[in-house]
């Protein structure tokens, strides 16, 4: 599939996706909430995947928690996929179950070595469960952490070349991390390994209600700022192309403004498409 650009799917939407006839457009939905025997939820899915490509990203895998990945859940997500055959998988770096809860958050952890074996041999598990590989998308941060002996995106690749899965990476996540831990985002973009990428995120954020501007929150409740699209700009001028997908979880505006959100995307990977045509 030619990278193009993409938008969450979300219940309210459902009936402007079916009809929508852009060129390109596909669609990306949250595994768990489709995990059902049956019903509307599952047959309205079925229908936009007669027309439009998918991806599933999932929440409740918990890579990084100290149990392997829950088998109930990646049979079940195995099942999704041999039904609507997405043309990603992806998951987040993150922990949200312990001793059997889930916790309803994407937690962090410190980048050790000994929690980047734990991780390798927990995303191991899963790809031999789903078949295929998945892509690991970087997490938003809040808080320094002590006790980490990796830089982020050092630990994102040896993670990716270790089990041979891919990179979703999350610009708003890259700005968000770094407005809140005061590090440079073109640095951090700039370190990942472009052949490791397969999908690019794009989405908005919030100032933290207490503290303002000097805590953003990865809300998905904004359109995407503009200090986000220079930041795409720069990436996917050095990366080439990329599927990327417009997020938005909360105070989800009408169809339309979204669509114009993807098109905005869709425009930018058009004219990176054209550069690198002109460089080979």
């Amino acid at each position: 599939m030619q990278p193009s650009a993409g938008l969450g799917l979300k219940p309210r939407h459902y009936a402007d996706a079916l009809a929508c006839p852009t060129a390109g457009l596909w669609f990306e939905v949250h595994p768990e909430n489709y995990m059902v025997a049956g019903g509307p939820r599952l047959g309205w899915l079925a229908a936009i995947r007669e027309r439009h490509p998918l991806s599933l990203h999932g929440v409740g895998m918990s890579l990084a928690g100290a149990e392997p990945p829950d088998a109930a859940h990646l049979q079940a997500l195995r099942a999704l996929i041999d039904r609507f055959e997405p043309f990603v998988v992806s998951e987040h770096l993150a922990w949200s179950r312990h001793a059997g809860t889930y916790h309803p958050d994407l937690l962090p952890f410190p980048r050790t070595r000994a929690l980047l074996d734990r991780i390798c041999d927990h995303v191991d598990a899963a790809q031999d469960v789903l078949g295929r590989p998945l892509l690991i998308e970087n997490p938003s941060l809040y808080l320094a952490l002590k006790g980490h002996e990796m830089e982020e995106v050092e630990f994102l690749t040896a993670l990716a070349r270790r089990t041979g899965c891919g990179l979703l990476l999350d610009v708003n996540n890259v700005h968000v991390s770094a407005r809140n831990l005061g590090f440079d985002p073109t640095v951090y973009l700039d370190a990942v390994p472009a052949g490791l990428i397969g999908e690019v995120h794009l989405a908005g954020s919030t100032p933290d209600s207490e503290w303002g501007e000097t805590l953003l929150i990865d809300s998905h409740a904004a359109p995407v700022c503009e200090d986000v699209w220079a930041l795409y700009d720069r990436l996917i001028a050095r990366t080439g192309p990329r599927p990327t997908l417009i997020e938005r979880d909360a105070e989800l505006p009408p169809f339309e403004i979204l669509l114009a959100e993807r098109e905005r995307a869709h425009g930018l990977l058009t004219a990176s498409q054209r550069r690198s045509v002109a460089h080979v």
